[in-house]
């Protein structure tokens, strides 16, 4: 692009940083209220806006989804750009840690100087790490033009952080800076003390607060905590906690208010929110999200099965399917020995005896005798299934049904569940109907009751199965109710477990590198060997852990009169039915009148 001959100082000024510092830009974003001339490079495009106040949300939010995020702005009020930019920024898909704010002056403006400083005191200008302000000097003259270069000092404690910081000075006459310092300072290598405020609550193995100082003299520990505290080491800030335990991972309003860590983030209460956060579609909408620094498994601890108690042992041998084979069996050969004799008299009898392989004399006719020996045949063969699936059944331990599968929490129609709906987020939009049918079955109670039901054997809990092999378990379950317990062998959902930021946050890509550093050396699972080690309860760590090795223990035993209760409660009520029915038809022959002749 050929430039003209005449340009004005600050056009000058303006071509100057595009080619020195906005290099690595993709587009570059001009909202400005006059006409500037420019020299664009050949691998940048560019946007123009003329500034409405009516739409100029509209208008910078366009600009943002083309990824033109970096701004130079030379208007009147020049913070309502800055409501705008941040109203974009809740609203844009696009995020960008690296956004670059370049305010101009305008040439017909007597106190410039004022107007953009100014904008270093707005809420919203502290959440943009790169803003440059040119600034006339006092000590322009006539013929030179001389221009300030200001910025915030964003770093440091929270008294100066807004304080303006004068980079450099450019000009006009010499065309040189006096310094030739770096106009954006700010990449976050070093906060020197700055505040970052991070939103949790205890959640082991995650993180863990009210620690007592013997155990760590930050009163604090946990895989997570663990990465704010070397990302604050890494840069040079300080950790402050923001915590509202009450709604644990809590939840987003339609209109951008929240509560729970995610609330804290959301109202920028928090600036880093963690604890357990998977990547969750919703919070993907209004939140920044770091690189992914574990992938967890969701999965439940479901009632152990039992062994059977003993008056059922008698039916175990078949399933039901298979009895109510045997039953039909039983009905078709006397419908066909009633058939064959001619004669309802005693069939049934009969032909419970033939399934017993009891043969009868009285067989005289080819027809008897052949649905007889059908019938023997049958009786011996299910005789000999039965007798050994008993044995077995009585030496070997049966248990009941375990729960393995989504889907056989599914078929029991089992509650599951835990204190808070955050362990259904990532599958709430599910349109599978298995998954459906799960979600209606998840429940929420406070932790107290939780425990009381982890002793009812009526609810399975979700926990987390992480990626060093221990596993995330409420405080509701305790050792004793561990026992009772066993986790399932399928999965629910997979999940990766992220750093939460509000959008285009200065910290994200710092964060994101430092992430991938620690899984890099392995310090993950280091971190998860060592935080569960030292604080989980390595009982219901092993009670869980070897919770489906328990019916292995259970070797063969002896048998018992426990085990033959079963049979006994069958003789003994089958004579006493008997019994009954035998007083009852003496009783009845004996009301019968008699007739005399």
């Amino acid at each position: 692009m050929k430039m003209p001959s005449i340009l004005f100082p600050i056009e000058i000024l303006l071509n100057i940083i595009i080619n020195e510092h906005l290099q690595d830009s993709f587009c570059l974003t001009f909202v400005t209220e006059t006409k500037l001339t420019v020299n664009i490079p050949k691998n940048m495009s560019s946007m123009i806006i003329q500034p409405n106040n009516s739409v100029l949300v509209e208008q910078i939010m366009d600009a943002s989804e083309k990824g033109c995020y970096d701004y130079i702005i030379q208007m009147h009020e020049p913070e309502n750009f800055m409501i705008a930019f941040e109203k974009v920024n809740h609203l844009a898909d696009v995020r960008r840690s690296d956004k670059k704010l370049i305010f101009l002056p305008l040439q017909d403006e007597m106190y410039n100087k004022d107007v953009l400083t100014d904008i270093l005191a707005l809420t919203e200008t502290g959440f943009v790490a790169n803003i440059l302000l040119i600034v006339p000097s006092l000590q322009s003259s006539g013929d030179c033009e001389v221009y300030d270069m200001i910025t915030h000092k964003f770093v440091g404690s929270d008294e100066e952080v807004k304080k303006p910081l004068y980079l450099d000075r450019w000009d006009s006459c010499t065309g040189n800076f006096e310094r030739g310092v770096n106009l954006f300072p700010h990449d976050m290598s070093n906060l020197y003390g700055k505040t970052v405020k991070v939103a949790a609550f205890t959640y082991k193995p995650y993180v863990l607060l009210d620690l007592d100082p013997s155990l760590n003299p930050l009163g604090r520990d946990g895989m997570e905590m663990r990465i704010i505290d070397e990302f604050c080491r890494w840069v040079n800030c300080t950790v402050k906690i923001v915590r509202d335990d009450e709604h644990e991972w809590g939840e987003i309003y339609e209109n951008n208010t929240g509560v729970g860590v995610l609330g804290n983030v959301v109202e920028d209460r928090a600036d880093i929110g963690i604890t357990a956060l998977y990547s969750w579609y919703e919070e993907y909408r209004v939140l920044d999200f770091s690189a992914p620094i574990i992938r967890t498994a969701i999965t439940c601890v479901a009632p152990a099965p039992r062994i059977l108690t003993s008056w059922d042992l008698p039916l175990v041998p078949f399933s039901l399917t298979m009895w109510m084979c045997l039953l039909f069996a039983f009905f078709y050969a006397s419908l066909a020995l009633s058939i064959a004799q001619r004669s309802t008299n005693n069939v049934f009898l009969d032909t419970f005896g033939m399934m017993i392989t009891q043969t009868r004399e009285d067989a005289t006719s080819w027809r008897i005798r052949s649905i007889t020996g059908w019938m023997l045949v049958t009786g011996l063969i299910i005789d000999n299934a039965y007798s050994g699936g008993l044995a077995s059944s009585f030496t070997v331990p049966k248990y009941e049904a375990s729960v393995d599968t989504v889907e056989d929490l599914v078929d029991r129609r089992m509650e599951w569940g835990a204190t808070h709906d955050a362990w259904i987020f990532s599958i709430i939009l599910s349109e599978e109907p298995l998954i459906k049918s799960l979600l209606s079955q998840f429940k929420t109670y406070p932790a107290d009751v939780l425990k009381k039901k982890s002793f009812s054997r009526s609810m399975a809990f979700s926990i987390e199965h992480l990626p060093a092999g221990y596993f995330a378990i409420g405080e509701y379950i305790t050792k004793e109710a561990a026992m009772d317990l066993e986790i399932m062998l399928d999965k629910v959902y997979y999940e990766q477990c992220v750093v939460m930021l509000r959008k285009s946050s200065p910290y994200t890509a710092k964060l994101s590198e430092l992430v991938g550093r620690l899984h890099q050396s392995g310090l993950m699972l280091s971190w998860e060997t060592q935080v569960a080690l030292k604080y989980l309860d390595f009982k219901v760590q092993l009670e869980v852990r070897l919770s489906r090795a328990r019916k292995d223990l259970q070797g063969i035993e002896p048998l018992s009169l426990k085990k033959l209760l079963g049979i006994y409660i069958f003789y003994f009520g089958g004579v006493v039915i008997a019994l009954m029915v035998f007083f009852g038809e003496l009783l009845f022959k004996c009301s019968k009148p008699s007739i005399v002749l």
